[in-house]
C-alpha cells in the first residue's frame, strides 16, 4: 500500500514538473536590444555603445524612484540639455520596472541623468 502511495506521489511530481516546463511565455512584451541597469542610486555602468536605430532599455533593479532625462550632473549641479539628434527623454521609474527609450537615429554621444540622484549620469555612444 505504501508503495502505491509513493508511486502516486512520484508520478504526480513528475507530471507537475513536465507541465511547469511547458509554460507559454509572451515574448512580445519582453525587452530586446541593449540594456542598462540602475541600482538604488546609480547606473550600473557609466556608458554604453549602441548601434544607430537601436532603442535602449533602462531597467530599474531596485525599489527606488528614478527620473531620467537629457543632460548630466556636473559636480552637484544638474545641467539639463537638448542635444541635437538625441531622442527627448523624460521617463519616471517607480522601482523594479523598465522602459525603452529612443530610438537613437543619429550617430553621436548623448547624455542622460537621473534628476533624483546627484551624480547619476549615463553616456550613450551611438555608432
Amino acid at each position: 500500500m505504501y508503495k502505491r502511495i509513493l508511486f502516486g506521489l512520484v508520478l504526480f511530481g513528475m507530471m507537475a514538473v513536465l507541465l511547469g516546463a511547458c509554460a507559454i511565455v509572451d515574448t512580445s512584451t519582453m525587452a530586446s536590444g541593449p540594456s542598462v541597469h540602475m541600482s538604488g542610486t546609480n547606473f550600473t555602468q557609466s556608458s554604453i555603445t549602441i548601434h544607430k536605430g537601436d532603442m535602449l532599455n533602462l531597467v530599474d533593479d531596485a525599489a527606488s524612484t528614478h527620473i531620467i532625462t537629457n543632460g548630466s550632473w556636473v559636480g552637484s549641479t544638474q545641467k539639463p540639455a537638448k542635444e541635437s539628434g538625441a531622442p527627448s527623454v523624460n521617463v519616471t521609474f517607480n522601482g523594479s520596472d523598465s522602459s525603452a527609450i529612443g530610438p537613437f537615429t543619429t550617430a553621436g554621444t548623448f547624455h542622460l541623468y537621473c534628476t533624483v540622484h546627484p551624480g547619476m549620469n549615463l553616456t550613450v555612444i551611438v555608432q
